[in-house]
């Protein structure tokens, strides 16, 4: 009611208080402790660890973009500095020091976090529609993906079961399920669901879209992230098929780089040329180590240009555009998104030209930013650009537009799923010291602004 303050109870503060008094004193302790049991040598050691992990980081770089002789010491230097500084820990008998500060930083994170969880915001839930079951639904099933889910889970017998008409694809052969898909609809399918990969995944939902029709994701891939950040229940595909019966949908963005639609991302550039090597399926490790020299230091490879609204990007080695933008505030939420119907691409564009600035972004990868755009224009020097969409190597003309269609897609997902976790609070020490101070204090639920008004002030 308007006039009326919101009550907060004692143990809320209390808590948060708390949490806020011991994430700062086990900061301090996690970063006094070296001094103080190590004195100047401690400290000494300790910036020689943060030396030791940068050159570490710069001789990865080497590693990969080197051949030959350079490769060889670089690979040698990287596997060395890090042997020589823990030696170094231990000959100093520093090494539990390290460990013990490192589990104090984790707990002053995690209370961090806790404290300003509980007074933030939560992230915005996908609105969930409560639709009738669909009559006549039509599930595609890839039996190669995933490693021989399909078979594995019993998924085909599970959706006859539920009523949906099946086909299995051949897994010797090259199908087009977009036709297989529109097929489908002419023949009467209420709802259109795909067992597979990503890549298949996206292919069919633009039908799905194209015709308004549900779309139901059965996590069936090796990875699924798509399927992740819908909230499914990766570890078990068949739990995706509850949505034939008790089931609700969700609105998502669909994504298109050109005509090729995408769920996750396209990606431009150095990972693009990889996957399109004929050795990548087989041997995904030694075909990147064997091109990527030539493609880090532009020996070979496209010459892209990006254009991200009114900003350009200009001879990046990648470039990635994602349906919704990637958290890259948290390195255990890294590669998920928060949300799927923001209407807006995620923008990556990678440009490193030293080990310096190689160093800087494995260090923290907070540093490559995610811009977001409605519209990306991925131009080059070729009439026709390598990508990895969804995982899959096709061939774009150039330029390439990727754009967004805000909530085109219907997504059906079970009622009971495991859902998508709230992102972590920014760790914030400033706010935090705030929190330990004037949360403290209040012992008592806060009064409302007319009771505020009522109390004459103090002389």
């Amino acid at each position: 009611m308007a006039g009326q303050g919101r009550a907060v109870t004692p143990r809320a503060h209390r808590g948060q208080a708390w949490a806020a008094r011991a994430a700062l004193v086990a900061a301090l302790a996690a970063l006094a402790l070296p001094l103080v049991e190590g004195g100047v040598g401690g400290v000494m050691l300790l910036v020689a660890g943060f030396a030791g992990l940068a050159v570490t980081v710069a001789a990865l770089w080497w590693t990969l973009s080197r051949r030959g002789v350079v490769r060889m010491a670089a690979a040698t230097l990287a596997l060395l500095v890090p042997c020589v500084v823990l030696t170094l820990f231990a000959r100093a008998n520093l090494l539990w020091v390290v460990a013990v500060s490192g589990l104090l930083w984790s707990a002053a994170v995690w209370s961090g976090r806790y404290a300003l969880r509980t007074t933030g915001l939560r992230s915005a839930r996908v609105k969930e529609y409560r639709t009738p079951p669909p009559r006549r639904p039509f599930v595609l099933l890839n039996p190669r993906s995933g490693g021989g889910k399909v078979e594995r889970f019993a998924l085909r017998e599970k959706a006859e079961r539920l009523g949906a008409r099946v086909v299995v694809l051949d897994a010797e052969a090259e199908q087009d399920v977009v036709a297989l898909a529109r097929a489908a609809v002419a023949d009467g399918a209420d709802l259109l669901g795909v067992g597979g990969g990503d890549g298949t995944q996206a292919l069919v939902a633009a039908v799905a879209a194209e015709h308004g029709l549900p779309f139901l994701v059965i996590a069936a891939g090796t990875r699924n992230h798509f399927a992740m950040d819908l909230g499914l229940d990766r570890d078990d595909p068949a739990a995706c098929l509850d949505a034939l019966t008790d089931g609700v949908e969700v609105r998502v963005d669909l994504c298109f780089a050109g005509d090729r639609p995408f769920v996750n991302n396209a990606s431009f550039g150095v990972y693009g040329t990889v996957v399109q090597s004929p050795g990548y399926r087989d041997d995904k490790v030694g075909t990147a180590l064997n091109l990527l020299p030539e493609l880090l230091t532009r020996q070979r490879g496209p010459r892209l240009t990006a254009r991200i609204g009114r900003t350009t990007v200009t001879d990046p080695q990648a470039v990635l555009v994602s349906n919704n933008p990637y958290r890259m505030d948290d390195p255990f939420g890294f590669g998920r998104r928060a949300r799927l119907d923001s209407g807006r691409l995620g923008v990556v564009a990678v440009k490193v030209d030293s080990a310096v600035g190689a160093a800087e972004l494995l260090l923290d990868p907070r540093a490559l930013g995610t811009t977001t755009s409605h519209e990306v224009v991925v131009d080059a020097d070729v009439a026709e650009l390598e990508a990895g969409v969804d995982g899959e190597a096709v061939l774009l003309p150039t330029p390439v537009r990727c754009r967004v269609e805000r909530r085109v897609l219907r997504v059906r997902v079970p009622r009971e799923r495991p859902g998508v976790p709230d992102p972590p609070p920014r760790l914030d020490w400033r706010r935090l010291r705030k929190l330990a101070a004037a949360m403290g204090r209040t012992a008592v639920p806060a009064r409302s602004r007319a009771e505020r008004e009522r109390t004459p002030p103090r002389s």
